[in-house]
């Protein structure tokens, strides 16, 4: 028995898992904190509080199945900057991965004499770990002075659980300070941003064992023995392992809070230029490249918001319109900036093409189409780095939606795959690399597929058509980075 732990940005999912077979699972919410436009914060007590509530109800409920547990995975939302003093008390908020606050300090980390592409394999993106670092630097001088430690979410959770400071490859790949095709920290990288080794987790493989659990917490959730915790993963390559994509060619598609594209790889296999991503994988001697939408299931719960209907609502309204391709309107999904292909985090998103005659229905298909198409623009991205896809998994919430599986299809001109466990990915993928770790195999099996969607040849020609149009939509968004300030209102006259 073993249990997968997923830190994700909109909530903490736990997953008790038997050999392949899930359990139960506990979920617990998370808010984030925008303290100003374009800014993202948790707190990373919310996540031990979120953590708690999940281990205690799956205690009170599966008390056998949790004394049983031998191996515990972490996964987790990747980049945050989760910061230390010497006492180990945090100093201030975590900065998260679609924050895009530190656009300006990517520059300096561009400098040819670093060789930040080579090294790290990804451009100097505002979501990514350094550009936060050199913000803070600036910005908040007197926490910067006072860093002991930096950790990502799931490394700060594994030091509540463990008491030890360890991080694994795949989600180190995320900070900008690793050596990718190495697997260890790069010193000069570090150096640019004022940082040192010591003040770096250690670094393990995903299936490593990385600590034992704590005899407190042991005590408290009723585990028979100390479990071991496992080096884990971040989110995606997490998800990975969920779905078995642990081969060079293994493709998925995943539709979180943000969107993903994603291609194991059997070497490092950078192609910074097109915004795409080189990371290591999870597992030893594999990476993977990765193309990274901001806003995929989160362009859908902000629409829910604004519009006051919940998602399923809202889909709902489209199950009885006939699917004849694209909708009346246009959507451009960047609420939080772009990755890739654009690495911008200034450009806001928005409709437009909008009529007397358009309903929230349109509104709502061009939502899961404006997306689709951010997910072939990555498509088209690792293309040109040369990876070419003939099909792929489906994984995240967004995913359970055959209406948005089959957009999707039909945009990307790809078979994809719904995959038993897929809304669980993150948390299984967590889950199987525990029992790696505590000794209980290696093997990643893909899990049984439930259903695919073939691209429709009819609606693929009419998406075929649309997408460069719906491509103009970034330049004429980038065109107005903010709206004008309006003037202060005008002091009424006293009588």
């Amino acid at each position: 028995m073993t249990l997968g732990l997923d830190l994700g940005t909109s909530g903490v999912k736990a997953l008790l898992l038997d050999g392949d077979a899930t359990v139960a699972t506990a979920t617990a919410p998370l808010a984030v904190q925008r303290p100003a436009p374009g800014w993202s914060e948790q707190h990373p007590h919310d996540w031990w509080q979120a953590t708690e509530r999940c281990l205690d109800e799956l205690a009170a409920a599966h008390p056998r199945a949790m004394a049983a547990v031998r191996g515990i995975g972490l996964s987790g939302q990747m980049h945050g900057a989760t910061l230390l003093d010497a006492s180990h008390d945090v100093l201030r908020p975590c900065i998260l991965w679609n924050d895009g606050r530190s656009g300006a300090q990517c520059e300096p980390l561009e400098a040819p004499g670093l060789r930040l592409r080579q090294i790290a394999g990804n451009p100097a993106m505002a979501g990514f770990t350094a550009p936060k670092l050199l913000w803070v630097r600036e910005h908040e001088p007197e926490v910067f002075a006072r860093i002991a430690t930096v950790l990502l979410p799931k490394a700060w959770l594994r030091w509540k659980l463990t008491g030890e400071f360890i991080e694994e490859m795949s989600d180190a790949s995320g900070t900008l300070w690793l050596d990718v095709a190495q697997r260890r920290w790069s010193l000069p990288l570090l150096a640019a941003c004022g940082l040192s080794e010591a003040q770096m987790p250690r670094l393990v493989e995903g299936s490593d064992a990385a600590g034992t659990l704590r005899a407190e917490w042991v005590r408290r959730w009723g585990f028979a023995q100390a479990p071991v915790v496992a080096g884990g993963a971040g989110d995606n390559a997490a998800g990975a392992v969920g779905v078995g994509a642990v081969e060079p060619g293994d493709a998925f598609v995943s539709l979180g809070t943000s969107g993903v594209l994603w291609a194991t790889t059997a070497g490092f296999a950078p192609a910074a230029d097109l915004g795409v991503h080189a990371f290591c994988h999870a597992l030893p001697g594999l990476w993977h490249q990765m193309g990274v939408q901001l806003s995929a299931a989160a362009s859908l719960s902000w629409w829910a918001r604004v519009t006051g209907a919940d998602e399923a609502t809202l889909l709902d309204e489209l199950n009885g319109a006939s699917h004849g391709g694209p909708a009346p309107c246009w959507f451009a999904p960047y609420l939080s900036g772009d990755r890739t292909p654009h690495n911008d985090s200034a450009v806001r998103g928005g409709f437009l093409h909008l009529s007397a005659d358009t309903g929230r229905p349109d509104m709502t298909q061009a939502v899961l189409e404006g997306v689709a198409y951010a997910v072939r623009d990555a498509r088209d991205a690792l293309a040109s780095a040369g990876t070419r896809l003939r099909e792929a998994d489906l994984l995240g919430g967004g995913a359970r939606s055959a209406r948005w599986s089959q957009i999707l299809a039909d945009v990307l001109g790809l078979p994809l795959h719904q995959v038993e466990g897929g809304e669980h990915g993150c948390a299984l993928g967590a889950a199987r690399l525990a029992r790696a770790a505590a000794g209980g195999g290696s093997a990643f099996a893909k899990p049984r597929r439930v259903r695919s969607f073939e691209p429709d040849p009819c609606r693929k020609a009419l998406y075929d058509e649309a997408y460069p149009r719906w491509q103009m939509l970034y330049r004429l968004a980038r065109q107005v980075t903010a709206p004008p300030a309006l003037p202060s209102p005008t002091p009424a006259l006293a009588a």
